[in-house]
């Protein structure tokens, strides 16, 4: 066979070796409202602060414990900050940009690790909110987990986060439900334990 054939035989083979190569990922498109937001949580990267409820028309004495967030984890796609009950570690709040806006997922463990039953509820925002507060109304993925779980009342969840410069607060709410913490950000404490499932 002639030698330049085959040369070019196997030149031809590896050109899509070679564009692989320089291909690029598709940049992770969002807009200054999302990424002002999202900035200005991740300022706080591990970090923790003691928060407070400061409105619940439904309470539970869970809630009359020390509460702490921390923002533990941070990616320029993705903030992991545990919500701290007592000595319940369960719970993880998960904020995340799609491309398509900002994800907030609620990661939630048992004490052994294990994916709790009632994991990643959450919702994802539909519109460009403000640089110091967003909106997660609840997806399609909760909908269908709160029905399965006997929770339909939830499928009217939306969840609000609100960031300035001296407190962060986290509030739910839906008909007839509200539920609001508010955290000072003026003062860190000491780091709380690691969540559960993320040692």
């Amino acid at each position: 066979m002639n030698t330049l054939f085959v040369r070019a035989i196997v030149l031809l083979a590896l050109l899509p070796v070679h564009f692989a190569m320089l291909a690029r990922p598709a940049p992770l498109v969002s807009i200054p409202t999302h990424d002002h937001f999202f900035d200005a949580i991740a300022e706080h990267c591990g970090k923790a602060f003691v928060g407070r409820v400061v409105f619940d028309n439904d309470p539970s004495p869970a809630f009359s414990q020390k509460l702490v967030m921390h923002v533990r984890s941070c990616t320029n796609q993705q903030l992991q900050i545990p919500f701290h009950v007592g000595d319940d570690a369960s719970r993880t709040w998960i904020i995340t940009k799609t491309g398509s806006g900002l994800s907030l997922k609620h990661d939630h463990r048992k004490k052994d690790g294990s994916d709790d039953p009632s994991t990643m509820y959450g919702g994802h925002t539909v519109d460009a909110g403000y640089n110091n507060v967003q909106s997660f109304p609840a997806d399609q993925y909760s909908k269908e987990l709160f029905v399965k779980m006997g929770n339909p009342q939830s499928n009217g969840n939306t969840w609000e986060m609100f960031i300035y410069e001296d407190k962060f607060i986290y509030r739910l709410i839906r008909q007839g439900r509200e539920f609001r913490v508010e955290f000072d950000l003026n003062q860190a404490i000491d780091l709380p334990v690691t969540p559960w499932g993320y040692e």
